[in-house]
């Protein structure tokens, strides 16, 4: 097996286990305090950004196979894996979902109504949007919204 080959594997499986924990302290402090329901696996895949992945995976991968210092390399990924592992700690998690997810005092059309308020997370077919008329948070369908 060539080391090329190597590196891009090792780099997608470490990202793998940095981008699944950061992702699961985001569901656990964010998702599921606003009670959303969204399965994980759906989260995850939905939350990929395919060009900050390869590219972790590359510099990770290079890391791995490629560099010979070997306090360095468990310095980097140590301390990545260590940020992710952060997310599970609720304050951080929470921020970092608010950060990601949330708008702030936006405005929603449909064909009858509007809704003034903070969308707390958009999935693939509906929005969950806290209205500040309404003082509650509802579930709005991607379908009916105007853009």
């Amino acid at each position: 097996m060539s080391k090329f080959f190597q590196a891009v594997l090792s780099g997608i499986f470490f990202t793998y286990f940095i981008d699944f924990f950061l992702l699961l302290g985001i569901k656990l402090n964010y998702i599921d305090f606003y009670e959303i329901e969204i399965f994980y696996n759906i989260f995850f895949a939905d939350n990929q950004n395919i060009y900050i992945y390869l590219v972790t995976s590359f510099f990770i991968g290079y890391l791995t196979i490629y560099l010979n210092a070997i306090k360095t390399k468990l310095f980097i990924i140590g301390t990545l894996f260590l940020f992710s592992l952060l997310s599970l700690i609720q304050p951080i998690g929470s921020a970092l979902g608010e950060l990601l997810f949330m708008k702030k005092n936006i405005i929603l059309y449909t064909d009858r109504y509007s809704f003034r308020g903070d969308l707390y997370y958009s999935g693939r077919e509906y929005i969950r949007f806290y209205d500040y008329d309404l003082k509650k948070i509802i579930n709005l369908s991607k379908k009916e919204l105007k853009q």
